[in-house]
């Protein structure tokens, strides 16, 4: 290429790099914003997104996540689009290193949840189980919290309805949480165990909601793997454009 060829390139690129991240600085902008808005005032969120944002709100505490990564975009946006703009190359190197950490983190992720799932499963029982035993009945909150999960995603409990063997509830009521027998009450042993997980066999008592959701999870695979491919090609590119920008700086 020649050398005007060559200056017209990258100043393509770098104006590319600026939008791209311009766009994301903007997004994590707005989500950090939402993130401090639930925050300090989500009755008014829940007001105007009704009844399903609150039940979000309980299941996950969302204001917290949308905080994380809008933080996380912000500093992304900021060094991309201030990097290529200023053409700093270190701020272009800071960029390359933040989105190879997270490139890196979400692989670790990936691999941790295909390969140790039986390991994670082991932990989160001998960790939440107990919990369950202590607090489902004995504390509003936590107890509302596990009946919005268990009755939107169709589960019972971790593993299974004996999860709540011997929690306040139990030891009260003498039975189960509504949703482990689909909301038929009073719902007990017999019940809980013979409530079909649909549209499974009729003998298949409800599955715990760590099994629902990993089924839920390989139900949609094609979705998540598009989405994770997607989210990784976008890294991929961000690194690359952000090294052409870096190696080139010294030659423009």
């Amino acid at each position: 290429l020649s050398p005007g060829a060559k200056m017209g390139c990258f100043t393509f690129i770098k104006v590319m790099m600026i939008l791209f991240n311009l766009a994301i600085f903007l997004g994590g902008g707005a989500l950090l914003g939402v993130g401090i808005w639930v925050t300090v005032d989500g009755q008014s969120f829940v007001k105007i997104f009704g009844t399903l944002s609150s039940s979000v709100l309980q299941v996950v505490n969302v204001s917290y996540f949308l905080i994380v990564v809008g933080s996380i975009l912000l500093v992304i946006g900021f060094l991309g689009c201030y990097g290529a703009q200023k053409e700093s190359k270190c701020l272009l190197m800071m960029f390359f290193s933040v989105v190879l950490i997270i490139f890196i983190a979400e692989i670790a992720a990936a691999v941790v949840v295909l390969v140790y799932t039986s390991l994670a499963e082991t932990f989160l029982t001998a960790v939440v189980t107990p919990v369950l035993r202590d607090k489902y009945g004995a504390d509003d909150e936590f107890t509302h919290i596990w009946n919005v999960t268990m009755k939107e995603v169709h589960c019972c409990g971790l593993n299974n309805y004996t999860d709540f063997n011997d929690s306040p509830w139990y030891m009260k009521t003498k039975t189960y949480p509504p949703p482990c027998c689909k909301g038929q009450e009073p719902c007990e042993e017999g019940l809980a165990a013979a409530t079909p997980c649909s549209p499974s066999p009729a003998w298949l008592l409800l599955q715990g909601c760590f099994n629902q959701i990993l089924e839920e999870i390989k139900t949609n695979a094609d979705v998540v793997g598009g989405v994770a491919a997607g989210i990784a090609a976008l890294e991929i590119a961000a690194m690359t454009v952000s090294m052409y920008l870096y190696c080139h700086l010294d030659g423009k």
